[in-house]
């Protein structure tokens, strides 16, 4: 199932991914470090959402109390708070 999601201070502006029996099979974010998240997408793609959410929940970019990986964590929290809704 496809999701969108509009992150929150950080560069990035808008993160569209899409999650198959609890794998994430893409991710594309618009705005923020292209070469950064082209390399996170990459990353993250195959992998089951809460082993991403483990592994990029709490960076932090700079002084920021968050980050763009961090936001993708929130983003798949979101995810699974609305399928259990």
């Amino acid at each position: 199932m496809k999701y969108t999601y509009r992150p929150k201070g950080v560069c990035s502006q808008l993160m569209e991914f899409d999650v198959e029996d609890g794998v994430i099979r893409s991710l594309e974010v618009t705005g923020g470090c292209s070469g950064n998240l082209q390399g996170i997408a990459r990353l993250v793609e195959g992998m089951p959402v809460e082993e991403a959410i483990r592994r990029l929940e709490g960076i932090r970019c700079g002084f920021k109390p968050t980050s763009c990986p961090d936001q993708f964590a929130r983003a798949l929290k979101a995810m699974q708070a609305e399928a259990q809704a």
